[in-house]
């Protein structure tokens, strides 16, 4: 780069480097004249040819001149283009740099729609979550309280059933209560298991005595009178025994309690000619009837040898379904004529029900004939019908009359 006031030449730019060969032939050409004038002096006889040399340089000098007219033309040009040059690469950039905006404004703004649709997105998913969360903890807190509720209706109930149990315990230390609580429970147990008309409770005796209940069964064996005995004096000393003697008095006394109402009842309610050859003694207890069977069963075989069974709560219902069973037989062998006469009845109803299904079927094969015959009449009006629309009714023509020409009489 050469640096000429305000002029800069660019030795790689070719119109520079021509123009500067000019100016070095054009100085070359100088120092020729310079030297052609000191050779002057030498000799005369060239100076002709100098002339005509310096006519020759003259003429190259002004070609030069015009050539370095032509050659500032050119660099003016070569100037204008490259103004033009950097002013259409000033528009370029600017409409480069404007487009690259414009896309970083779009890829911007896009970004932006994109985050906004995502938070919208991220708010309605929380807002949902929340939702069902807020739903989940008020089902929870719904059946934590009905939960709550329920535990307070058990309290509730635990404190009536303690109220009960104690109710219980003041019943059964009564000797009178304890014996009503066993005969309503054997109320309960008969009323369940046998018809209303079976059974009869506090029945008195041709002895006057008075059973709890009295189950009317056929002969044999008879009426069987059932009676609640509660032996719980003794079956509790049994278990609130500590000791060897402790255990032998209550299994003393618990042997005598039971054997009492085995003989009482043996006594009370076995009547020859009005009650069956045996009777019940009904315990209300499971736990008692149990402890009898497992470590007494020297008192079970007393009862046996007394005609006295003993049964608790779930073998007398076994029992009574079993009379129960007894009764319906019973009363199937009393009806017995009465079934019989049913049974023919309903064999004359279905003979006549046959009888009439026979008529019916000879109705419905006469109708069945008379159905067929319409059926074959209509065919046949139906046949005919069709001949009649198939008719040819064209005009025939008439036949020409046989005319007998008169010939004329002969002459």
């Amino acid at each position: 780069m050469i640096q000429i006031g305000d002029l800069t030449l660019d030795l790689n730019d070719p119109v520079v480097l021509v123009a500067l060969i000019g100016g070095a032939v054009a100085l070359l050409i100088v120092i020729l004249l310079i030297a052609a004038l000191r050779a002057a002096g030498r000799s005369a006889k060239a100076v002709a040819p100098l002339g005509q040399q310096l006519g020759y340089l003259g003429q190259h000098v002004q070609g030069l001149a015009q050539g370095q007219e032509g050659l500032r033309a050119s660099l003016q040009m070569v100037s204008d283009t490259s103004t033009n040059g950097q002013a259409q690469l000033a528009q370029t950039v600017e409409q480069r740099l404007a487009a690259v905006q414009q896309q970083m404004q779009d890829r911007l703004a896009d970004n932006a729609m994109r985050a906004q649709r995502g938070m919208t997105e991220m708010q309605e998913r929380m807002k949902e979550t929340l939702h069902g969360s807020s739903k989940q903890t008020t089902t929870s807190l719904t059946q934590l309280q009905e939960r709550l509720a329920a535990i307070d209706k058990a309290q509730d109930n635990i404190t009536k059933l303690s109220g009960d149990v104690l109710g219980l315990q003041d019943i059964l230390s009564n000797k009178q209560t304890r014996g009503a609580f066993g005969e309503i429970q054997l109320r309960d147990i008969v009323s369940k298991a046998l018809p209303s008309d079976s059974y009869a409770l506090q029945h008195t005796l041709s002895n006057g005595k008075r059973a709890d209940c009295l189950i009317h069964l056929p002969n044999p064996p008879g009426p069987i009178v059932i009676d609640s005995k509660f032996p719980l004096e003794a079956y509790e000393a049994l278990r609130a025994a500590k000791d060897d003697h402790a255990v032998k008095q209550a299994v003393a006394q618990m042997k005598v309690a039971v054997k009492k109402h085995i003989n009482d009842i043996s006594d009370k309610y076995i009547i020859d000619g009005e009650t069956a050859d045996g009777a019940l003694m009904f315990l209300p207890s499971e736990a008692v009837y149990a402890e009898l069977h497992a470590n007494f069963p020297e008192l079970v075989r007393a009862g046996f040898d007394a005609r006295v069974w003993i049964v608790s709560p779930t073998t007398c219902m076994a029992t009574l379904n079993t009379m129960r069973a007894i009764l319906k037989d019973a009363r199937m062998r009393e009806q017995a004529g009465e079934i019989r006469k049913m049974l023919r009845n309903l064999h004359r109803d279905v003979e006549l029900v046959v009888e009439r299904a026979g008529k019916l079927e000879t109705h419905f094969d006469q109708a069945r004939r008379d159905v067929e015959g319409i059926s074959t009449a209509a065919e046949r009006a139906g046949k005919r019908a069709a001949r009649l629309d198939n008719f040819d009714f064209e005009e025939v023509e008439a036949p020409a009359p046989n005319v007998v020409p008169i010939q004329a009489p002969e002459a």
